[in-house]
């Protein structure tokens, strides 16, 4: 049973099919035709965090591709003391054919992948947002082309989100630039293990973000305190003041577009002058996820 629960989940090739399945449905989208290549699969939604962007493009992807879905709440019991996560996994991967999880941790999605009959999708953990970074990056390819040898500036503490564009842009031939104050970086260890995993990885980490988004084909950034840090958020927005992105920063990068995974937080990581601005593409880049969710779904499921 094929799960994706990280990027590491999935081959350079795949990512590459991901990627083909995309843009040939989101082509037949803009034309009016909504492919059913996926007539009485269900998906079942299991989410422990809010959500906008991931809860709705996979629900409307499914649908879209003649599916259907049960976005299942507390009553459920999904992980509660109501009975074993791997009970619960057992039985409901009987009921349907996809399970989408976004959890507070990711030793969840893990267990009920274990305990799963069906396919688990990972649909954002506090280690990793693998679904996020594939839109991430086929919005980039869009728009630029062929990625290898580009260069994507990331701004922001070594979050969920980060990792899995670290990863993606590892397989993908992208070289990643991070600026990050030094107490915010990766672990050393979880570079060697990523290294080990990815060959091809190339990240370069510094403190000076004038000096990180210049030859940037991207400047990506996200909120300076993810969810569930709430209580960190004086301390952040203080170490965090000098990695704003705003338009004198982008002056040291002027081909790059912007991006961001949104929500924003407006005048903390970005102004309002550059996420509304010619450069960002986070609108684009966001509707991505809906086209991109059904390329994974499509994949997926089509294995068997």
């Amino acid at each position: 049973m094929r799960h994706l629960l990280s990027i590491t989940d999935l081959r350079p090739a795949e990512v590459e099919a991901i990627f083909s399945i995309t843009r040939d449905l989101k082509s037949k989208h803009a034309e009016g035709l909504r492919e059913p290549l996926l007539p009485g699969r269900v998906m079942a939604l299991l989410f422990e965090k809010p959500s906008l962007r991931t809860r709705v493009s996979f629900e409307s992807g499914m649908i879209q591709l003649g599916g259907g879905s049960l976005f299942l709440t507390e009553d459920s019991g999904f992980n509660s003391q109501r009975e074993s996560l791997a009970d619960f996994g057992r039985v409901l991967s009987q009921f349907v054919d996809v399970i989408v999880v976004r959890a507070k941790a990711h030793k969840t999605v893990e267990e009920l992948a274990r305990h799963s009959a069906c396919a688990v999708i990972n649909g954002l953990t506090d280690l990793c947002h693998p679904c996020q970074a594939l839109a991430d990056l086929y919005t980039l390819q869009e728009l630029v082309g062929p990625l290898a040898g580009q260069r994507l500036t990331y701004i922001g503490d070594a979050n969920n989100v980060a990792r899995s564009l670290l990863e993606l842009c590892g397989y993908l031939g992208v070289k990643f630039v991070m600026a990050t104050p030094s107490n915010y970086q990766f672990a050393p260890e979880e570079l060697t293990k990523l290294r080990r995993l990815i060959p091809g990885l190339d990240i370069t980490v510094t403190t000076d973000p004038r000096s990180a988004v210049r030859g940037a084909a991207a400047v990506y950034t996200d909120v300076w305190t993810s969810m569930g840090q709430e209580a960190e958020s004086t301390q952040r927005r203080a170490d965090f003041a000098a990695y704003q992105v705003n338009a004198a920063l982008l002056q040291a990068a002027p081909e790059a577009y912007f991006m961001h995974c949104l929500p924003a937080h407006r005048g903390e990581e970005v102004t309002d002058e550059v996420i509304d601005g010619p450069r960002s593409i986070v609108v684009q880049q966001a509707g991505n996820r809906l086209h991109v969710q059904k390329g994974i779904l499509a994949w997926l499921l089509s294995r068997g």
